[in-house]
């Protein structure tokens, strides 16, 4: 069963710097089943997101890589999947960062 990775970070992201290391255990990630993921994908294109690194903006997550989600895209991220029982997991994190202003990883298949 393939998993998407989302946790919480720390830190913003750097300027210049690349994310490319698979790396959940740093940012206490939680498991996404990639079949609850594959019904908003579309839905999510909308919003803005960076894909690996803070030079590379893009709509959407990057599916099978790593995308960054900027505190100022969690809102419109949480109303796509609000009323999914299944990710309401994921809809915790993302508010859990919203309130505490926080970037979100995620890394795709």
């Amino acid at each position: 069963m393939a998993k998407h990775e989302f946790g919480i970070m720390i830190d913003a992201p750097q300027p210049g710097k690349r994310y490319d290391e698979y790396e959940p255990w740093k940012y206490a990630c939680i498991s996404v089943n990639d079949d609850y993921l594959e019904g908003v994908v579309e839905k999510l294109s909308f919003i803005d997101f960076y894909w690996h690194t803070l030079s590379a903006k893009g709509k959407g997550l990057a599916y099978c890589g790593i995308t960054l989600v900027p505190p100022c895209s969690l809102k419109a991220f949480t109303d796509v999947i609000a009323d999914i029982p299944e990710l309401y997991e994921l809809k915790k994190l993302l508010e859990k960062a919203l309130v505490e202003n926080k970037w979100v990883i995620h890394y795709g298949l």
